[in-house]
């Protein structure tokens, strides 16, 4: 005799129950949804000066924090140790919890934001459409829809943000000359780039690094181009070249 008992499939979750059952996702995804808050409240200073640089602060702080929650999620287990350390070091989130205190107390600039912005934009959208999944297959449609435009332009957007930390570079030393930032400043920041430079889970740094070389090598190379400048910029590629770390 045929067994006619079917399993029926699991109640779905419904968006308070889902927030509630993934705890950590969650406190992350709310820190970057206020990162993104501030971001824009900084980025478009509707309130004032003094409150943008407010808004500066806070949007790195919990950029800061939502990168010691996936530090956490990633390496659970502190460890006392060279090589816990090492392995930290390679983790996406410690990098930019390391860029986030070290430009906090900074001059602010536009640059300096955006990729936090844009990282927590886009790590955001992915819970978003889990919580959107959790209210029903067809809820909400014109965000369904935003989101999907904004996954859509992913490549284009961390390609963005890695030409925001390759010029944020020179940006520092500026800042370094004008009065607005520390002495320690450009080396520090040159300790990050080194770390996004390796990054073996987003490679956009390094990547643009070479096509931006590539295109300046070209640009230099037509007979147009006064030998002066074309010298000056070829001893400035090996300069950079010396500086990049070996072994990538």
């Amino acid at each position: 005799m045929a067994d006619t008992n079917q399993q029926s499939p699991p109640p779905q979750l419904g968006p308070v129950q889902f927030l509630m059952s993934n705890k950590l996702e969650t406190a992350m995804w709310l820190s970057r949804l206020f990162t993104v808050y501030c971001s824009v409240m900084f980025i478009l200073p509707v309130l004032g000066p003094y409150a943008a640089a407010n808004f500066y602060q806070r949007a790195l702080l919990a950029n800061a924090l939502t990168s010691a929650l996936r530090l956490h999620q990633r390496l659970p287990r502190f460890q006392l140790s060279r090589a816990f350390l090492a392995q930290a070091l390679q983790e996406d989130s410690c990098h930019y919890l390391l860029y986030s205190l070290i430009l906090v107390n900074s001059y602010p600039i536009t640059m300096s934001i955006f990729p936090v912005f844009l990282f927590s934009l886009l790590h955001a959208t992915t819970y978003t459409k889990k919580v959107l999944d959790s209210m029903g297959p067809s809820s909400l449609m014109f965000i369904r829809n935003l989101l999907d435009k904004l996954s859509s332009n992913q490549q284009n957007i961390l390609k963005f943000i890695a030409c925001n930390e390759i010029f944020l570079m020179p940006a520092t030393v500026f800042m370094l000359f004008s009065g607005q930032g520390s002495l320690l400043l450009p080396f520090i920041y040159y300790r990050f780039l080194t770390l996004r430079y390796t990054s073996r889970r987003n490679p956009y740094c390094r990547t643009l690094f070479t096509e931006l070389r590539i295109l300046l090598e070209h640009l230099i190379m037509k007979p147009a181009c006064p030998a002066f400048f074309r010298k000056m910029c070829l001893s400035s590629i090996a300069f950079i070249s010396r500086l990049a770390p070996t072994g990538v």
